[in-house]
């Protein structure tokens, strides 16, 4: 999986695949005609209500791919510099969620030696700590 570069209709038309849903079911689950499908598929991003009806229908966060690429691109805030919060309505996350893929994929970079493992402690902001406990659990 490349959380760089999200294709979600790839991503969903994989999903589909692998569980061979029928379209027919699909179409009707998403009230959308089989061109309006296709297109999905065909497309790079997908309109937030209808992703989560496909989350629904492949019983998958799509969502979650979105939020690997947020931990792994977006830059951190520097809570330093934070005096207060500027929307207290939101939710604020305190905490960072790695998902078993996200694991997967970070391990998988450092086994094929396209990154070394200092590498990915400065680029993805990853603990020292938490990537040598995730080589020592998975990386085997």
């Amino acid at each position: 999986m490349d959380f760089k570069h999200i294709h979600i209709g790839k991503l969903i038309q994989q999903k589909v695949d692998e569980l061979k849903i029928d379209s027919n079911r699909i179409g009707k689950f998403l009230q959308s005609s089989e061109e309006e499908i296709a297109a999905m598929y065909h497309s790079e991003s997908i309109d937030s209500g209808m992703l989560l009806k496909w989350s629904k229908l492949l019983e998958y966060d799509l969502f979650r791919i979105y939020s690997q690429h947020l931990i792994l691109y977006a830059p951190t805030s520097n809570e330093n510099l934070k005096t207060e919060v500027l929307n207290k309505d939101l939710p604020q996350f305190r905490k960072k969620l790695y998902t078993r893929e996200l694991i997967d994929f970070i391990l998988s970079l450092i086994k094929e030696n396209e990154k070394t493992k200092e590498q990915i402690i400065k680029e993805y902001r990853i603990p020292k700590t938490t990537l040598y406990k995730w080589i020592e659990k998975y990386g085997k």
